[in-house]
């Protein structure tokens, strides 16, 4: 018994346990709170405003340094997205903190849609318009 302790104990300090995900830099954390204020605006179909790609593109490229930083980011929501709906995902994107924020942002953004929807479409969707995220139409 003392000799299957050791070797436990051995093991532990050998073979890494699961690593903690790297927290979002500050850019990071406000490019996918941005990504995702607009994404829920536009799936809660609030009138006069659809996505802007490129806008988006460009808006995470100012903040993070580069058009594939910018990218990276919105193919780790994308990745979040299907994980959380249970579709098949790259598990190469999928990022466990960009999930987890995204998921905070999302309950409160779409909390304040339900409860005030003129008003937070509105606040939203004009905030989404003026950093590039929508256009309005």
């Amino acid at each position: 018994m003392k000799f299957k302790l050791s070797v436990l104990a051995m093991l532990a300090t050998i073979v890494p346990g699961p690593s903690q995900a790297a927290p979002l830099s500050d850019a990071e954390a406000t490019f996918l709170d941005q990504l995702v204020t607009a994404s829920v605006v536009l799936e809660q179909r609030c009138d006069g405003y659809e996505v802007d790609g490129s806008g988006g593109v460009q808006l995470g490229a100012r903040l993070l340094g580069s058009p594939e930083a910018a990218m990276a980011m919105i193919d780790a929501y994308g990745a979040a997205i299907k994980a959380y709906d249970g579709e098949a995902y790259d598990p190469g994107k999928f990022r466990s903190e960009v999930f987890e924020a995204a998921g905070k942002t999302f309950k409160r953004v779409r909390a304040d849609l339900i409860r005030n929807p003129k008003r937070a479409c509105a606040d939203y969707g004009e905030a989404g318009a003026d950093r590039g995220l929508l256009r309005r139409y």
